[in-house]
């Protein structure tokens, strides 16, 4: 049996916000949503079979300077399309800025950093 990734849980300043654009850049939904640990709220917003669960503190932390560089912080997350140009569109309209576009084998990828400064990678095998 191999194990699959069921959900990730990231801390966010508006899980509301966080919230509408993924489900208009990626087309996913909300799958839950409610009061949750230490008095915050949290949306579980995905597809039927994964999904992201941001979490909204009553009261937040500013974000660490540099992931890459401390120990057990979240680098990126990455999302699968057939439709990258599309999704690109997408981020652009949400108002975000992609770059770092590169081709791998066997497709494309490009990055960007949403409001609360988490990076998301978008890739296809589309070339």
């Amino acid at each position: 049996m191999t194990a699959r990734l069921e959900h990730t849980n990231i801390t966010v300043s508006d899980s509301k916000a966080t919230a509408a654009w993924l489900c208009d850049v990626f087309g996913w939904h909300v799958r839950w949503q409610g009061a949750s640990i230490h008095n915050g709220h949290s949306i579980h917003v995905g597809s039927d079979d994964s999904y992201i669960a941001l979490y909204n503190p009553p009261k937040g932390q500013p974000k660490r300077e540099d992931n890459y560089q401390t120990f057990g912080t979240l680098n990126h997350i990455a999302v699968f399309t057939d439709d990258i140009d599309g999704v690109e569109r997408r981020v652009k309209a949400a108002g975000f800025v992609p770059g770092n576009h590169a081709d791998y084998a066997p497709g494309r990828r490009f990055y960007f950093d949403d409001a609360d400064g988490i990076e998301w990678e978008v890739a296809s095998h589309q070339q």
